[in-house]
């Protein structure tokens, strides 16, 4: 069965037509970080030892962390591998949210319930919590969640929009077992093409991850790109503070426009509307594409745009 994602560009040309079209349907920055000088080596080896080392090395760092760690093909391999560390029974989604991880534990053979409240997470064999949450942008204080790891057997973070919320994350406790915590490169670093994200953890767990991965997960132009970006923490810093003051200039403008800022993080933001599909229809016909959800005629997601697009983006708002 078709899963529901953002990203999904070809659809709205074929839809509504050709075009300069923006994608503002997924939470990655359009700003993205200016990428080094990738080797000839990196495309016509295969990737070493010593380059996957030296990124996790800098990840450690970047993330705050002495927990063990592994790279992979972006978060959502994680996604896909996790359900796969040991027997199938019983596990809870707090949502809603992102629907990889309802979807990948049922492929599995898991009995998934997705549940609203953190504390009904309580008893089951593996819990996910997305911190902060996509769609919504909810989030959940650390030692709240260290308490929940206690009431289940695993508890699985998903981590992906965090890096504009540090304080937010688990990654220094990751060590312990039965905590997981996932981490997305691409989306805060604007470079999703890269397919980059890692996963922290006990290291039991994460040598069987490592096993299931293979010995080259990730490319050797994605560890010179990220080793680069993860390292310049001068971006990161800068690119924080811009975000979080265009996340209030998007809200604005939707407030202008009669949606109500519901949440959202600082890579993207959700509105109700008065009707979904109308709202992303409108911005559609300005070739903006805009995020929504089918479990809800109200909710539109909006990622945040760059430079001149800002312009665009008003005028498909204007009531």
């Amino acid at each position: 069965m078709m899963r529901d994602h953002g990203g999904n560009i070809d659809g709205a040309k074929a839809r509504f037509g050709g075009g300069d079209w923006i994608d503002l349907s997924t939470g990655i920055n359009r700003v993205p970080y200016p990428l080094p000088d990738v080797q000839p080596e990196d495309w016509t080896m295969l990737p070493t030892r010593t380059a996957k080392q030296a990124l996790l090395d800098v990840a450690r760092k970047a993330y705050g962390t002495t927990a063990p760690l592994l790279a992979v093909a972006g978060a959502q391999a994680a996604i896909q591998m996790i359900p796969r560390l040991g027997p199938a029974g019983r596990a809870r989604v707090l949502g809603p949210t992102y629907n990889e991880h309802a979807a990948c534990l049922r492929a599995a053979g898991w009995t998934v319930e997705e549940v609203t409240r953190l504390g009904q997470l309580a008893g089951a064999d593996l819990a996910v919590v997305v911190n902060p949450n996509n769609p919504d942008g909810k989030s959940y204080p650390p030692a709240d969640l260290l308490a929940l790891r206690q009431q289940v057997g695993c508890l699985v973070v998903d981590e992906s929009f965090a890096d504009t919320q540090p304080e937010l994350s688990l990654a220094a406790q990751a060590g312990q077992d039965g905590l997981l915590v996932l981490r997305s490169f691409g989306k805060f670093y604007g470079l999703a093409g890269v397919r980059l994200g890692f996963v922290l953890g006990a290291e039991a767990e994460i040598e069987k991850l490592d096993a299931m991965a293979g010995p080259w997960p990730v490319s050797g132009a994605a560890l010179r790109i990220a080793t680069h970006a993860l390292s310049n923490v001068d971006w990161a810093k800068a690119t924080t503070q811009r975000l979080r003051a265009e996340a209030g200039e998007a809200d604005a403008l939707a407030r202008a426009a009669g949606w109500e800022p519901l949440g959202g993080t600082e890579l993207f933001r959700l509105y109700d509307t008065p009707d979904a599909h109308a709202a992303q229809d409108k911005l559609a016909r300005h070739c903006i594409w805009s995020r929504i959800f089918p479990y809800s005629n109200r909710w539109l997601r909006l990622g945040l745009p760059a430079g001149d697009e800002w312009v665009r983006l008003a005028k498909a708002m204007e009531p």
